[in-house]
């Protein structure tokens, strides 16, 4: 590890030489490039400058205590110092092992959602509605953008399905582990006698993938053109303004409808399609590496769950990382954090065992 971070100081060294170099700075694409690597690498170093900081006080009291000095306080200080420094340097080993991770590539990426109510009906639709809430309300407290794709409506309310996309810088990094069964435990707004009921919603959360990514040769889809349905204003069953789009190889089948324009369902379909296969690609990848294998969306049932919402008990269970949290409220208003930083740090030492165990 150390080799690695010896090294890395020096590239971060030589490319802060390059940004100042005016043939760099003139190239606006390369010095943005470089700005983005310089800007990943800067943490790492700064915190490998705190571990040698560390280290030469770990040092420098070693040396007074195998010194021989006979004052006391000076060798009480010493002592302490060195212990604190020793303590330190555990801990930043770690902390520094972790940041040598590879990152995600996809991990500063758009993201799609998709959510689909599974088990019982109208209340599961209303719960993808609350969870489109809370997705939403969590990317507008980062200043991220979120547009609906598509969306099947309830009467009540709620989304039997609705695919909506988060755009910002890191919205991946957050939402990545989102994918999955999300259970909830309440007394739904359609039972009139208070019994507390069980229903599920799928989750899936797709990297938005572009054309340079994945090429989709034109010959392999279906493009059907039909009048859209459901509410929605004058358009709706006048023009034949909904598309929906077959992907022949694999029969992944993508419905828009929400648009007046065909053009624009059309465009919004294709984004849908290509970040789903992308994602497939993705997960045949990961397959193969059983220590980063992801959860699969699942079909709704509910002994899949990977999250459980208790609204009596006001309580969030992730059931990946024993994580619960008794401020359910609070996170379908979207106040995410806390979640997402004990997933993504659950996985960190998940990869880092990983390692060791092939070391």
């Amino acid at each position: 590890m150390l080799d690695k971070l010896r090294q890395l100081e020096t590239n971060y060294n030589t490319l802060s030489e390059r940004l100042t170099d005016p043939d760099v700075v003139s190239d606006q694409k390369k010095y943005v490039e470089l700005m983005r690597e310089y800007k990943r690498m800067t943490p790492i170093v700064e915190q490998y400058h705190v571990y040698k900081a560390a280290e030469e006080s770990f040092r420098d009291a070693k040396e007074l205590l195998d010194s021989g000095e006979t004052d006391e306080e000076l060798r009480e200080m010493a002592q302490m110092e060195y212990e604190e420094s020793k303590e330190k340097i555990e801990e930043l080993k770690l902390t520094l092992k972790r940041m040598l991770l590879p990152k995600d590539p996809n991990d500063d990426k758009n993201v799609i959602i998709e959510i689909r109510g599974g088990a019982c009906g109208e209340e599961a639709a209303l719960f993808a509605g609350a969870l489109y809430r809370m997705y939403s309300m969590y990317a507008e407290s980062h200043g991220w953008k979120q547009e609906i794709l598509s969306a099947n409506a309830t009467e009540l309310g709620g989304y039997k399905e609705i695919s909506f996309s988060i755009t910002g810088e890191g919205a991946y990094s957050r939402f990545k582990y989102e994918s999955g069964v999300h259970r909830v435990q309440r007394v739904p707004e359609t039972e009139s006698q208070g019994r507390i009921h069980t229903s599920t919603v799928t989750v899936a959360v797709l990297v938005e993938a572009d054309e340079v990514q994945l090429t989709i040769n034109p010959a392999d889809l279906r493009i059907d053109v039909f009048r859209a349905s459901g509410a929605g204003g004058q358009h709706i069953n006048k023009t034949e303004s909904a598309v929906r789009i077959t992907h022949i190889p694999t029969g992944v089948v993508v419905e828009c409808q929400d648009e007046r324009s065909q053009f624009k369902n059309k465009e919004r379909a294709m984004l849908i399609l290509r970040s789903r296969l992308y994602e497939s690609m993705l997960q045949e990848q990961n397959d193969k590496i059983a220590s980063e294998r992801r959860m699969q969306v699942g079909s709704g049932d509910r002994s899949e769950r990977i999250r459980t919402y208790n609204y009596p008990q006001g309580r969030m269970t992730d059931h990946r990382i024993g994580l619960t949290i008794y401020r359910l409220e609070d996170l379908l208003n979207g106040n995410l954090d806390e979640v997402f930083d004990a997933l993504a740090t659950a996985d960190e030492l998940a990869k880092l065992a990983g390692e060791q165990n092939e070391a």
